[in-house]
């Protein structure tokens, strides 16, 4: 006989301890209130509004961020790992609404229906373990034999834990039944937030877990939720069975040891910058300071390095299927696109990358895109929105104008970058909305020409789009995916490669368009290089200053590198 929760739970927040009665775990915090007019409410509403209308369900987890300070929003939603994706949607979808009912004014408030759990604040609360609050909920029943009971449910917990732990970023969630005698069989589940490293989730779990004798011990069931993870057990099965994993094959026969010790078995990523690179040094201790302090499921994750002698290597995780130039999946793009987010916005740093294309977007065995190559990356202060340098990115040296500007055409620079050597978040935005169109295409922009006329990349793409015909710029082999959802990623792709900086959208707001079905886009402008007048302006410009640089160049020289640039506009 299946046994129902008592409605009366226990809620543990510090040294406190409250009896509650609410039709469902709810809290709203005591950090900060708004007004029902304000600009926090309306990017709160924006911000569940997309999480609703979201119809990809990517792994049943969402972390956004919607505004800027101090109005900015925060919002982390998490399904439970057996729900299937309507189930998912109807639970957000239940939630935001009870949320905003419940706690109408705080800037801060979490939920936990049955399969979800839907979190906001007006602080970053991604990537951090958080214990507090704590609900407790208990089965009224209680079991003949408690010893028999723990000696079963105690190992079952572990192994969920460790097993929750070890998960990816992804999908951190595990659940598994055991038999016991008496009362039959023993039913667990246990999840964290996947944005928690395997410490972390480890951490939080063991936290809830030594509650259980203090509070529920001998109970037929319990539930104990938290803002980073959650543990539930039961005598009978309050999830489908057939979504338990096969038992455990048996151990293998033991076999000698190894002669020696250095590898266990993971497989990993090297990177070997050359011995003879002038700038290897700088950039491997560049990247070395940036990756190790961020974690995200969408970056690529550094493991250790060497710089012993003459080494200069560093250490990846390892990420099966290569890198995204050798791939097109629109699916990708979403991922490509939090990843950005994290880094402009989510993190504790402010990085801006500066060498952003598909050849550093990697792919792991499940196609999830992640950030790599932080070699060249900038760390930016909080308040701080541009950069300048004195050395162009690209390999190729700044000493004949129409070097740079092939460079410029056929990847990825952005135009404030390549004319006037600035950078900023933007300047990755216009990186981000080079690789989408690539992608729709299915073919890089530096290779891409059109019955011998010189059109890149941009540039056909914009035309298609103004004359209507914008599924000529589609691969063949996304023909068959969703039209609406290509055309959506063309428009946004357009969006991101505006000349003007101010005109581009934040990758927040990118990452809204891409996952709401309501919200309407703007119109995008004319990209770098069909505007006549001034793309000769900044042309004449580069030519001035980098004439400059090379004044033992003969004059012929010049007059060439300039009859080149204007070829390659047209």
């Amino acid at each position: 006989m299946k046994m129902g929760h008592s409605r009366l739970l226990l809620f543990f927040s510090a040294a406190l301890i409250h009896l509650v009665i609410p039709t469902a775990a709810q809290y709203c915090y005591d950090t900060g209130n708004y007004t029902s007019n304000s600009t926090y409410r309306a990017n709160l509403n924006t911000l569940l509004a997309s999480m609703i209308n979201n119809t990809k369900i990517n792994y049943g987890f969402y972390n956004f961020s919607f505004g800027e300070a101090p109005d900015k929003v925060y919002a982390i939603a998490l399904c439970r790992g057996d729900a299937s994706p309507s189930e998912c949607r109807s639970c957000i979808s239940g939630a935001s609404s009870d949320l905003l009912k419940a706690c109408p004014n705080q800037k801060e408030a979490i939920t936990w229906p049955n399969k979800c759990s839907l979190r906001y604040s007006n602080r970053s609360i991604f990537n951090a373990m958080e214990a507090s609050p704590l609900f407790a909920f208990y089965n009224t029943g209680d079991v003949s034999d408690v010893e028999a009971l723990n000696n079963v449910l105690l190992p079952l917990l572990n192994i969920l834990r460790n097993r929750t732990a070890s998960g990816n970023s992804t999908h951190k969630f595990a659940l598994q039944s055991a038999p016991a005698q008496n009362f039959q069989t023993i039913y667990g589940l246990l999840e964290c937030t996947p944005d928690l490293s395997k410490l972390e989730c480890n951490s939080c779990s063991q936290q809830v877990q030594s509650f259980i004798p203090q509070c529920c011990n001998g109970k037929q069931g319990g539930k104990f939720v938290t803002p980073s993870c959650d543990i539930r057990f039961e005598v009978y099965s309050f999830y489908d069975p057939s979504v338990e994993p096969p038992p455990s094959p048996p151990p293998p026969s033991p076999s000698p040891p190894p002669l020696r010790k250095f590898s266990n078995g993971q497989k990993i990523a090297v990177k070997r910058l050359s011995r003879n690179s002038s700038q290897g040094e700088a950039k491997i201790k560049n990247e070395i300071i940036l990756v190790a302090r961020l974690q995200h499921r969408n970056l690529v994750r550094l493991l250790g390095f060497c710089l012993e002698g003459n080494e200069r290597l560093l250490v990846y995780e390892f990420v099966p299927n290569g890198s995204l130039d050798r791939f097109i999946f629109a699916c990708t793009i979403e991922g490509i696109a939090r990843g950005l987010l994290y880094l402009h916005e989510d993190s504790q740093l402010r990085i801006i990358h500066r060498d952003l294309k598909a050849s550093n977007i990697l792919l792991d065995a499940n196609m999830n895109p992640k950030i790599s190559d932080f070699g060249m990356a900038r760390l930016f202060q909080l308040d701080q929105t541009q950069g300048n340098t004195n050395r162009i990115k690209s390999l190729i040296p700044f000493k004949q104008t129409y070097l740079i500007l092939i460079h410029m055409y056929s990847g990825y620079m952005s135009p404030e970058y390549a004319f006037h050597r600035q950078f900023s978040m933007k300047s990755n935005v216009f990186n981000f909305g080079m690789i989408v169109l690539e992608m729709v295409a299915g073919q890089k922009n530096n290779t891409f020409h059109i019955q011998d006329n010189g059109d890149g990349l941009v540039n056909y793409a914009w035309k298609q789009w103004r004359d209507g015909t914008t599924s000529n710029l589609v691969d063949p082999a996304l023909r068959t995916d969703s039209t609406i959802e290509i055309m959506k990623c063309i428009h946004i792709g357009l969006l991101c490669v505006q000349e003007n900086v101010d005109k581009r959208p934040t990758m927040a707001s990118v990452v809204l368009m891409l996952n709401s079905e309501s919200m309407s886009l703007s119109v995008p402008s004319q990209p770098t290089f069909l505007k006549d007048s001034r793309t000769r302006s900044n042309m004449l410009l580069v030519e001035h200053d980098s004439r400059k640089m090379r004044s033992t160049q003969s004059k012929t020289s010049s007059v060439q590198a300039s009859e080149m640039m204007f070829q390659f506009r047209s």
